[in-house]
């Protein structure tokens, strides 16, 4: 029998297409009913009549609505798929940026961490709390999927405000170790046990073996992996490839002809390796967003080729729906509905003892057992030390920032950006979060 699939932000074209090839794909799901939810008609109505046509064309056993109602989307859903933005994204992810920094907050990024990613929390997460809300009213036993960032702090706050939820927060991050390793260490992605956990964003590679042996993979990626990634390209590389072919450079996993320059965006990820001995499945843009010392280390020029180049490519990029898999919420809804009993590589679901050094209610991104009752996150267990102590850096923000989300308070914003680590003065911070609140009053006004 099909099951009722919702995806909320749908009118994206990007997250629209994507999912909905991601679904289309699919044997376990035919006969399944789309229904695609944004509050923008005129995006919705292209994507709808795109998809409509899609499966006509290639007489797929699917079905698909449109509705701007959340109320008439949620009847009746079993799976439910969120990737919304408020605002002009990018308008506003510079304001998070630039403004702290201008208070001479030493920021490297401004999405996840630090004081821009409070106020991206801020602004994203009370409608996704309302989304939430209609969830419980509605659907309660839906399985609801975020893609939407800051992924632990929107998670950690809906899990607080809705503990009967089922909310579990995925990122695309920890693909990266499947293009990574097997280069690494010149063995299949297959032929290796990998584990790996800690905070979005700010997740590392715990343990690795090979499968065949039992041998520890972990003395060979500390020795292998600096010349690897010395290896990488430059994004002014990328970039010129992206401008020439119109196609991202690692499609393949083969960087052949792309010019190249050391560490590019790693250089905090090298002092993790070296330092801590764990190898980050993140770059330096994410990873140093929630590190004091980062910005003395992180390689500037690297994150701001990037951005630009992001930036330049959603808005060159023309998005299709292909019937190939792309994200991971597709295995995870057919393992549910088929008992599969899988490990998924990486969820973020609330802690519940499963890393032992960190709080049973903050959003802890760890590997997952998916069966018929759902997602069960693999007790990882205590952490090395100095890794754990850059993870209990982050507690005491994650939780005011749910607190002041959730009692709509400045004054507990205030207090969240004073124990932020990446917030090192006392001077013109209060006046940085009047100006924030000024600039994004449509959005942040709420808080009193």
């Amino acid at each position: 029998m099909g099951k009722r699939i919702v995806l909320i932000g749908a009118g994206s074209a990007q997250f629209g297409y994507g999912t909905i090839g991601d679904i289309l794909q699919s044997q376990a799901l035919k006969g399944s009913h789309i229904v695609l939810h944004d509050i923008n008609p005129k995006t919705l109505a292209v994507v709808e009549q795109n998809a409509r046509a899609f499966i006509e064309e290639h007489k797929l056993p699917f079905t698909i609505s449109a509705t701007t109602t959340r109320a008439e989307a949620f009847q009746g859903a079993d799976f439910i798929v969120n990737s919304i933005e408020v605002g002009d994204r990018f308008e506003l992810w510079e304001q998070d940026w630039r403004i702290p920094q201008q208070y001479g907050v030493r920021q490297v990024y401004g999405e996840n961490g630090g004081p821009g990613g409070l106020f991206h929390s801020m602004r994203i997460i009370p409608p996704i709390l309302d989304i939430c809300a209609d969830v419980m009213k509605i659907c309660p036993e839906a399985y609801v999927f975020n893609f939407s960032n800051p992924m632990s702090r929107i998670c950690t706050t809906v899990t607080r405000a809705f503990p009967g939820i089922r909310f579990i927060g995925l990122c695309h991050e920890i693909a990266s170790l499947r293009n990574f390793l097997p280069r690494i260490l010149g063995v299949p992605y297959e032929a290796l046990e990998v584990r790996a956990a800690g905070l979005n964003h700010f997740s590392c590679v715990l343990t690795a073996k090979y499968k065949d042996s039992g041998k520890d993979a972990y003395p060979d990626i500390r020795a292998k992996a600096p010349a690897f990634f010395g290896n990488m390209p430059s994004m002014d590389a990328v970039h010129k490839y992206f401008k020439e072919t119109g196609q991202w450079p690692d499609e393949e996993g083969d960087f052949a002809g792309i010019a190249t320059e050391p560490w590019p965006e790693r250089r905090v990820f090298k002092v993790i390796l070296e330092k801590f001995g764990l190898m980050p499945i993140t770059s330096d843009s994410h990873f140093g967003e929630y590190i004091q010392w980062a910005y003395d280390v992180t390689d500037h020029k690297g994150i701001l080729d990037f951005y630009r180049f992001y930036k330049e490519y959603l808005a060159h990029v023309q998005p299709r729906i292909e019937l190939q898999l792309s994200e991971r919420v597709v295995p995870i809804i057919e393992g549910i509905l088929t008992d599969a009993g899988y490990v998924e590589e990486a969820v973020n679901i609330p802690n519940n003892g499963l890393i032992a050094d960190l709080p049973d209610w903050i959003a802890v991104e760890v590997p997952a057992i998916v069966d018929k009752n759902g997602v069960h996150g693999i007790p990882m267990g205590k952490l090395p030390h100095g890794y754990a102590g850059l993870l209990i850096n982050q507690v005491a923000v994650h939780d005011l920032t749910a607190e002041a989300i959730l009692q709509k308070s400045k004054a507990i914003a205030l207090q969240a950006l004073l124990c932020d680590p990446i917030v090192s003065q006392y001077e013109g911070v209060e006046e940085m979060l009047d100006t924030m609140i000024a600039y994004q009053e449509k959005w942040l006004g709420y808080l009193k």
